[in-house]
């Protein structure tokens, strides 16, 4: 009846012991990013928002992958910068998601507004956490929220000043939404 102490945990084991998992997929050639780096904005802007059990996986696509995508599960034939999956149920104590990133887009529009590729990455993902977190932007009041949300976390975590403040998204061709950037 006895265990070895020197017997390693298994996937399983250590993922119950980590409070926040996060797994970075990287599939698209446009930007090079750290996924450590990454990991590390994930997790904290889970922890700001008070979650404390979360097993996240964000998925780095171009611009054809995430249109993909975006037509399967949305309906919306164009590509996107972000798409939230909540994969746990209402209720559950761990909240489990994915996130879809275009990093295409995001160094497509960092190149036209004259500012950095990761943050325009890093305002991506903050996007979809706070989607995951319960967030929406359907309403004017929900977007002023969410914009709210995302410029506080941006700040917190050092990359508000690298990319241009962000107006309201409004509908933009065939519905597609366009966010209006001033410096």
């Amino acid at each position: 009846m006895s265990t070895s102490a020197s017997q390693e945990p298994g996937p399983s084991d250590r993922t119950r012991q980590a409070a926040i998992v996060v797994e970075i997929s990287n599939t698209q050639g446009f930007l090079d990013v750290n996924a450590d780096s990454l990991a590390r904005l994930v997790e904290g802007i889970l922890r700001d928002e008070g979650i404390e059990h979360a097993a996240i996986s964000v998925a780095l696509v171009d611009n054809a992958t995430i249109r993909r995508i975006n037509q399967k599960h949305l309906a919306h034939d164009w590509p996107t910068d972000v798409i939230s999956f909540t994969l746990s149920a209402a209720g559950e104590p761990e909240l489990a998601g994915e996130l879809v990133v275009s990093t295409e887009m995001a160094a497509a529009k960092a190149n036209e507004m004259s500012a950095e590729p990761t943050a325009e990455l890093s305002l991506y993902v903050v996007h979809g956490l706070l989607h995951l977190c319960g967030y929406d932007d359907l309403t004017e009041s929900d977007i002023h929220e969410m914009r709210a949300r995302e410029s506080t976390h941006l700040k917190r975590h050092g990359l508000i000043s690298t990319f241009p403040r962000v107006e309201l998204s409004r509908p933009g061709r065939e519905g597609q939404e366009q966010a209006t950037w001033s410096g």
